[in-house]
């Protein structure tokens, strides 16, 4: 990298009246944990309805449905209706999506690599927390 490159990496991003707000919201759907899941699931193919809601343990069929439509909407997943009876529903991601899964799947690797950690540091904070006036 010359110090032109470095020069232009370091250089403070312009940004768009409302922009932030645009990637703060982003980033809330993205990292919500059904969107996840969705994307961990629909990462190595894609997956009818159904087959997804069977995958994901605890979501319902509304929470399921909200995800999926925001995620069609955020340019994530691509929604295919084959006409049949009953009609079938079939969901994969997109480019979009599918740059996303590998961050995603990095982050569930630092979560299950950390969970001892994590589970730790929760108890010892829970101990130290019971007995002062912040304690819920």
């Amino acid at each position: 990298m010359n110090v032109t490159d470095k020069a232009l990496e370091d250089a403070p991003v312009p940004r768009q009246a409302g922009a932030c707000l645009k990637v703060s919201q982003i980033i809330g759907r993205i990292g919500d944990k059904w969107t996840v899941m969705v994307i961990i699931v629909l990462r190595k193919r894609g997956h009818r309805f159904n087959e997804l809601k069977r995958e994901i343990d605890g979501i319902s069929q509304r929470m399921l449905t909200l995800t999926l439509r925001n995620m069609e909407r955020d340019g994530l997943v691509t929604r295919t209706v084959t006409p049949s009876i009953p009609p079938r529903v079939d969901y994969e991601l997109t480019d979009v999506g599918r740059s996303l899964a590998e961050p995603v799947k990095v982050l569930g690797e630092w979560a299950f690599e950390n969970l001892g950690r994590i589970a730790v540091a929760q108890a010892s904070y829970d101990a130290r927390s019971s007995g002062s006036a912040f304690a819920t």
